[in-house]
């Protein structure tokens, strides 16, 4: 086991070096090789020549690429100083960017706002996957009868109906037709109550969408195992049906299971910018709407990298449960 969790331990810190550096092309060598002003893109085109000349000296826009990737990579576990343009500014590690249109670092602005994605996240996962997973082996065990017929076409409409008219609808139900909710979004610290109750409409928002395709991939996965000699095996020895669902079909249903949860947390955490759009949610995923609207570079560039490590950090705990679960994995 502990071979195992050294081989992804040093996998992932791979995969970091290859984030930063694909992440480094996306914003600084791609658009330098279109031609674009990679300066007049962090400062905004309606800057002064002096101030795009000071932010290209900033960035080191001048020196040799493997020099800027250094400092780039250097900047996110040590920190950084931009100097240039008769200024100097120092940007503490983490540093994610710093934003030369709001004069502030990149990284207090995604810890303000990564609270509010991780639990929109996290509260939907743990919905879509009770739900979900139970849906989908109910249908699994009764193929064919009325449940499995109804529990499907709900899960074919949660995956057709995009997430902003779900949440839409569920606005002008829940907020303004019943008024069961306010619909505002209340911050954990000021109260619990407010905050869970502004949370419960985006996290059924979000889970219906997940829960759908969930429940979809475990009953063709349940149904698939169901037919298996090992599962025939267990039920001729006499074990009892529930032994043989919850203790061998549920173990192998969750391997493809937890594939698609790593992807789809990791991504969330990301931020949801959909369901914290419809929800006005203060979030990572709001964070990068409104950068887009303002052009402000920096921040998309924090997100994009905050994203990416999301994805591999949902991976690497994926892996991990891999080996919990199935013994074999550890040989691989």
């Amino acid at each position: 086991m502990l071979a195992y969790l050294i081989r992804r331990l040093f996998a992932a810190a791979v995969m970091l070096v290859v984030i930063v550096m694909v992440v480094f092309g996306i914003f600084f060598l791609i658009p330098k090789w279109a031609g674009v002003d990679i300066a007049l893109s962090f400062v905004g085109k309606q800057a002064d020549p002096a101030a795009v000349e000071g932010v290209r000296e900033k960035l080191g826009l001048g020196d040799p690429i493997y020099a800027q990737v250094w400092e780039f990579f250097k900047g996110i576990f040590a920190g950084r100083t931009y100097t240039g343009g008769g200024d100097s500014i120092h940007c503490a590690a983490p540093c994610f960017g710093y934003s030369f249109r709001s004069e502030q670092a990149v990284w207090p602005t995604l810890t303000d706002r990564f609270p509010v994605t991780l639990a929109l996240a996290l509260g939907a996962a743990v919905l879509w996957l009770i739900f979900g997973v139970s849906a989908g082996v109910l249908s699994a065990l009764k193929r064919g009868s009325l449940w499995d017929r109804g529990a499907m076409v709900i899960a074919l409409s949660g995956v057709s109906l995009p997430i902003y008219f779900t949440g839409m609808l569920a606005l002008s139900v829940f907020v303004y037709g019943l008024d069961l909710f306010d619909g505002q979004f209340v911050p954990l610290e000021d109260s619990f109550s407010g905050w869970f109750g502004g949370m419960i409409l985006p996290w059924v928002t979000l889970a219906f969408l997940y829960a759908a395709m969930y429940a979809r991939i475990t009953r063709a996965t349940m149904l698939e195992i169901l037919g298996e000699d090992y599962i025939r095996t267990a039920r001729a020895k006499g074990l009892k049906e529930q032994t043989v669902i919850g203790k061998h079909a549920m173990r192998s249903t969750m391997t493809p299971l937890l594939t698609m949860l790593g992807m789809d947390l990791g991504a969330l955490i990301g931020g949801a910018i959909l369901t914290e759009t419809a929800f006005s949610l203060p979030g990572l995923g709001q964070a990068v709407l409104n950068a887009i609207k303002n052009q402000d570079l920096p921040v998309i560039l924090g997100v994009t990298l905050i994203t990416s490590l999301a994805v591999l950090v949902a991976n690497l705990v994926v892996d991990i449960l891999y080996a919990v679960i199935d013994p074999r994995v550890r040989l691989a």
